[in-house]
C-alpha cells in the first residue's frame, strides 16, 4: 500500500477528511495526460471528451443514480449553488448548527427562510419537532458532520421521506461518499452533492451531482420555457445539464476522478467499508475509553471515518512531532481513517495521546 501512496512512508496520514491522498499510479496518468494535451492539442481534446460520459455511467452505476439524473461539477459548492439557483425563493430550509459554511451559507445569503436546529443526543427527534412546527420545503445537511463526525442515520433519512414525502432532502455526500457501500435510488434522498478530493481520492476540481425525478422536476422549470441550443458541440445537453454543466469539462480534472473510481471499484466499495468500520470502531472505543469522545456518539447506529478529540496543544503538539497528520476543527482535532490506514496507525496515535511520545 505504501507504495501505492508515497505519502505514507513519511507520515500517519489520519487527515483524509481535509484531503485524499495521490497514488503513484494516478499521479503517471497525469503526467502523460498533459504530455499528450501538450504534444496534440485540439487533436488530444477532441479524442479525450469521451472520458466525460465514461466518469458520468462510472459514478452513476457505482453509487446507485441514473445517468441522466447525474451532473459533473467542479465540486460540492458549485453543485450546490447551481441548484439554489433553480428553486424559488419560497422554498424553506432547515439546517443543522455547526453545518458546514458550504451548505448554511449560500441558504442563508441568498434569503431563503431557513430554521437551524441543534444537534445533540436527541437529533433525530428534533428534527421531526422541528419539522412539524417550521414546517421546511427542503431539509440540507452533510451526510457527515465536518466537526465531530456524527453520521446521520440512513433509516431514519428513509423514514423522513415516507412520513413526508414533500419533502426535499438535499445532501452533501463531500465526506461520505468512497467511504461505504452505498446506492443513491435506495437512499430516498433527493440530491446528494459531492467533491472528488477527499474520500474519492480524486483530486481537486471534480465533483459530481445525483438528483431524483422530484427534485428535477422541481428546479429550474423556469429554463425550460427556453429552446435549447441547437450548436452541434451541445448535442444531448438537457435543460439542466446546460445548468449544471455549462461551458467545458476538464477531462485532466474528471479523467483523474475517472481513474480513482476504476481503482477504487475495483478494490470494491463492500471490502472498504468493512475495513474500515472495523479500524473506526477499534478506535471509538480506545478513544471513548479515554474520555475522548461523548458516550452518547458512541451509541449510535451509524458511524463515519471521522472523529474529533478534545486536546491540550501540548499533546496536539506532540501529534505534529510524531508526523501524525490530522486537522483542528471547531473545538477539537479531528482525525479520519480510510482504506489505507492500519492498526499500527491507531496505535502510533494511541502512544502519543497516552504520553508515550
Amino acid at each position: 500500500m505504501n507504495l501505492s501512496f508515497p505519502i505514507l512512508k513519511k507520515y500517519t496520514y489520519l487527515n483524509t477528511a481535509n484531503s485524499g491522498i495521490l497514488s503513484s499510479n494516478l499521479a503517471t496518468w497525469r503526467i502523460q495526460h498533459d504530455e499528450a494535451f501538450m504534444a496534440e492539442g485540439s487533436i488530444f481534446r477532441a479524442e479525450n471528451l469521451p472520458v466525460i460520459n465514461e466518469l458520468r455511467n462510472n459514478i452513476a452505476k457505482l453509487f446507485g443514480s441514473a445517468p441522466e439524473n447525474t451532473y459533473l461539477v467542479q465540486n460540492f459548492s458549485v453543485g450546490f449553488n447551481t441548484l439554489l439557483g433553480g428553486l424559488n425563493h419560497k422554498q424553506r430550509f432547515l439546517l443543522l448548527e455547526e453545518e458546514y459554511p458550504s451548505v448554511s451559507y449560500p441558504v442563508v445569503s441568498m434569503g431563503f427562510d431557513h430554521h437551524i436546529i441543534a444537534i445533540d443526543k436527541n437529533l433525530e427527534e428534533n428534527i421531526i419537532k422541528a419539522i412539524d412546527t417550521f414546517k421546511p420545503t427542503i431539509f440540507a445537511f452533510s451526510m457527515i458532520q465536518y466537526i465531530s463526525g456524527l453520521r446521520i442515520d440512513e433509516d431514519f433519512i428513509r423514514k423522513l421521506k415516507t412520513t413526508y414525502p414533500d419533502l426535499l432532502l438535499v445532501a452533501d455526500g463531500t465526506q461520505f461518499t468512497g467511504t461505504t457501500d452505498f446506492s443513491f435510488e435506495n437512499s430516498e434522498l433527493d440530491a446528494l452533492i459531492g467533491s472528488g478530493y477527499k474520500w474519492l481520492l480524486g483530486g481537486y476540481g471534480n465533483g459530481y451531482v445525483f438528483l431524483s425525478d422530484q427534485m428535477k422536476n422541481t428546479i429550474y422549470s423556469k429554463n425550460k420555457l427556453a429552446e435549447l441550443p441547437t450548436a452541434p458541440f451541445l448535442k444531448g445537453k438537457d435543460h439542466l445539464s446546460m445548468c449544471f454543466e455549462p461551458g467545458h469539462l476538464d477531462s485532466f480534472n474528471f479523467g483523474t476522478l475517472n481513474e480513482s473510481l476504476n481503482y477504487l471499484g475495483a478494490i470494491g466499495f463492500d471490502w472498504i467499508e468493512k475495513t474500515n468500520q472495523t479500524l473506526c470502531n477499534q478506535a471509538r472505543l480506545e478513544l471513548g475509553s479515554r474520555g475522548l469522545i461523548p458516550e452518547w456518539m458512541l451509541d449510535r447506529k451509524y458511524q463515519s471515518t471521522i472523529m474529533s478529540m478534545p486536546l491540550e496543544q501540548k499533546t496536539v503538539d506532540q501529534l505534529a512531532t510524531a508526523k501524525i497528520l490530522c486537522s483542528p476543527r471547531g473545538s477539537g482535532t479531528r482525525i479520519s481513517f480510510h482504506f489505507y490506514n492500519t492498526a499500527e496507525d491507531l496505535d502510533k496515535l494511541l502512544h502519543v495521546l497516552d504520553g508515550k511520545a
